[in-house]
């Protein structure tokens, strides 16, 4: 695994994206100006075209085509075991269906042997996710079916699952 860390800016119709990875996998995938994207890349990043970065531009381009991709970039999840867990929860919500933060503790706690788990402690880890779109963060919903939490701003989210509906739809 190298431990150098390269991005990449991607122009996405709802704002600019950086893209993060060691070369081999990404390790991260932000909203500029969102939550969690680091202002200061620059500072300890190197900028560079890697066929990493090529092969998510190709996964990102079907996405915001309206399409389904058909394949997942190589991706390295970094956080606590916790966080990876409710990640891997999100990687197997499928394209166009949302699921609610109580709807993954449910399946967290049966996973871990547990009768319940919080779904706030769940709505923690799925805010924390540092690959936003392909670990589809922005398909988890609130129990009355809001839209809330997502670290990209709430009218993304509404674009996210728009566009993903009409995908779904028109590609039955």
């Amino acid at each position: 695994m190298s431990t150098e860390v390269y991005f990449y800016r991607y122009a996405s119709p709802l704002g600019g994206i950086t893209l993060a990875g060691d070369g081999e996998a990404l390790t991260g995938l932000w909203f500029e100006g969102g939550k969690y994207c680091g202002a200061d890349f620059a500072a300890w990043w190197e900028e560079k075209e890697l066929p990493l970065f090529q092969t998510t531009v190709h996964w990102l381009d079907e996405y915001f085509c309206g399409k389904e991709p058909a394949f997942v970039p190589p991706l390295r999840l970094e956080g606590t075991s916790f966080q990876k867990a409710v990640w891997q929860l999100l990687l197997a919500v499928p394209y166009g269906i949302t699921c609610t933060y109580g709807d993954l503790a449910v399946q967290l706690a049966r996973q871990r042997g547990l009768t319940r788990m919080a779904a706030q402690a769940v709505g923690g880890a799925v805010g924390r996710n540092p690959i936003a779109l392909i670990v589809p963060c922005h398909r988890v919903i609130g129990a009355d079916g809001s839209l809330i939490g997502y670290a990209g701003g709430l009218e993304k989210k509404r674009y996210l699952l728009e566009l993903e509906r009409k995908g779904r739809r028109s590609h039955r």
